[in-house]
């Protein structure tokens, strides 16, 4: 069975503020679904941080490759 991850749950685990979760919940590089709060699947949290590995995520709406930032 899939496993389902709150805000802060996912918050912790990226070991960043919930805001900054909710920000990638808004652009939608984080899929979520809601049942009374907010929700992701641990498969997708997974799927999410093998897929955005050596990008900055500092602004989610703009993603940039690391070796792009200065």
């Amino acid at each position: 069975m899939d496993e389902l991850y709150t805000v802060k749950d996912v918050a912790e685990r990226l070991k960043t503020n919930v805001d900054m979760v909710h920000k990638l919940r808004k652009s939608g590089l984080l899929p979520f679904m809601k049942l009374g709060c907010y929700k992701v699947r641990k498969k997708a949290l997974d799927e999410f941080l093998a897929k955005y590995d050596g990008y900055d995520l500092t602004d989610p709406f703009h993603v940039k490759p690391l070796e792009d930032v200065g």
